[in-house]
């Protein structure tokens, strides 16, 4: 499902357009501010931005240059009125993709949205995230609210298969053949045990990180 953040501090436009896209199955999420747009793509990237120009808390483009120092290849388009398009013109340079100019129809905003997402495919499917913890499949990196975590390659790789398994429970078993077997090594539980803890102390034990007794691991949201 392709899922949208939409940052929109007029109600009547964030409602109807959330309407009209949920309709299309689109899945929206509407954030009121910048600062509260930020919060959730710290926990969590979207498939799509939509970023209206003027907010409360600043202008769209600071939020615009912040996404792109962070998730390059994010779609975002800017919402704005006529007056603003040269602003909007000059803020392709901070990374937008496209703007739609107020009022807009509904359907010419969705062919729009639909012409990018044909362009840049699914971004979102690079990164897998929990509770702040995000990895960057593509580039091989794992961040906890925006800020880069070194991992080893095996603490990484544990990571990873806990995020792909994400809301399930995965044996001790599984892991060991997944993580370590799979690339003929033979470990031992207590391996598992110390990488675990390794991993648990970088990432400043995280409650998305459970241990299920006397089975495994899970990963799940927590916020």
């Amino acid at each position: 499902m392709v899922e949208i953040y939409y940052i929109e501090d007029d109600p009547n436009i964030a409602l109807a357009v959330k309407e009209y896209l949920e309709q299309k199955n689109f899945k929206v999420t509407i954030c009121v501010t910048l600062a509260q747009a930020r919060k959730i793509l710290k926990e969590h990237v979207p498939t799509f931005v939509l970023l209206d120009w003027n907010m409360p808390d600043g202008h769209g483009d600071s939020l615009c240059q912040w996404i792109r120092s962070n998730w390059k290849e994010l779609p975002i388009i800017f919402l704005t009125v006529r007056g603003d398009c040269a602003d909007i013109v000059s803020g392709f340079k901070n990374g937008a993709d496209d703007y739609v100019v107020k009022p807009f129809e509904l359907e010419v905003l969705y062919s729009r949205i639909l012409a990018l997402l044909r362009r840049s495919g699914n971004v979102a499917e690079q990164y897998l995230s929990c509770d702040g913890i995000m990895i960057d499949i593509r580039r091989h990196t794992v961040s906890f609210h925006s800020e880069e975590i070194p991992l080893s390659e095996v603490e990484y790789q544990l990571l990873l298969y806990l995020m792909q398994n994400k809301g399930k429970t995965v044996t001790r078993e599984k892991i060991l053949e997944q993580v370590w077997d799979v690339n003929g090594n033979y470990v031992n539980n207590n391996t598992l045990t110390v990488t675990m803890k390794r991993l648990r102390d970088k990432l400043f034990q995280p409650k998305c990180l459970k241990t299920v007794r006397s089975v495994g691991y899970r990963m799940e949201d927590t916020i």
